[in-house]
């Protein structure tokens, strides 16, 4: 069984209420329930989460939530990947084997259908995991730069043939967080615990995460200007 998982916590300190926060004339989280279920890969939709509110909203579009989040999984600093576990750990338990987890981020609303299934596609027997992102208009082989052991900054990465411009180093991507797609048996506690990771790439149109009011503003000035889809 294909699963989608729309991790929703009832708290946020730089949007208040925000996974429900209309959007556009929805609330935010209704675009990613929306385009888990219009990809045609989803054989359940599933909602965690800690909220009452939360959950009536996500059950109002057509999303599963069958229970409400524990507390310790709903905290700021609780990761998302314990959260996925703890639904799909729940899943199983009812009986219904999982092969596929997709996972859509309700604060990442401009992807596309065509992203998902573009993920879906990438996830073949010679992957663990697909991950989203954009390619980075920064670059550790070139204008990143760390403190090192020595007391002083040196570039993040150290290229093998010297850099003088951006174009000419090495291509890099910043993970955007969109989508996330894993096989059952690939599921951990670490993204990087996967040894076979492929990347499908998005434009930054696509890639904003809602994290701060101006972000709604900016996000619907996109879907208005890119019309229905």
């Amino acid at each position: 069984m294909n699963i989608f998982s729309i991790c929703a916590r009832g708290g946020s300190a730089g949007v208040p209420g925000k996974n429900i926060r209309p959007l556009c004339g929805k609330p935010l989280i209704a675009w990613s329930i929306e385009q888990a279920l219009a990809s045609g890969l989803a054989d359940r939709v599933l909602v965690s989460t800690d909220s009452e509110e939360i959950a009536q909203v996500a059950r109002a579009f057509g999303a599963e939530v069958p229970f409400l989040r524990p507390a310790a999984l709903a905290t700021a600093t609780a990761g998302k990947l314990p959260v996925i576990q703890h639904l799909v750990d729940w899943v199983e338990s009812h009986g219904e084997p999982v092969r596929r987890i997709i996972d859509l981020d309700p604060t990442s609303p401009l992807r596309d259908i065509t992203d998902i299934q573009a993920c879906a596609a990438l996830l073949d027997d010679a992957t663990d995991l697909v991950i989203t992102g954009y390619e980075s208009d920064k670059n550790p082989y070139f204008n990143m730069v760390e403190l090192k052991p020595s007391g002083f900054f040196e570039r993040v990465c150290r290229p093998q043939v010297e850099v003088f411009g951006r174009q000419s180093a090495p291509r890099v991507y910043a993970m955007n967080a969109s989508i996330y797609a894993w096989h059952r048996a690939s599921l951990s506690d670490s993204l990087w615990n996967a040894s076979r990771i492929r990347l499908h790439a998005m434009p930054r149109e696509r890639s904003i995460d809602i994290d701060h009011p101006v972000d709604f503003d900016l996000v619907e000035l996109l879907m208005k200007k890119r019309g229905p889809v």
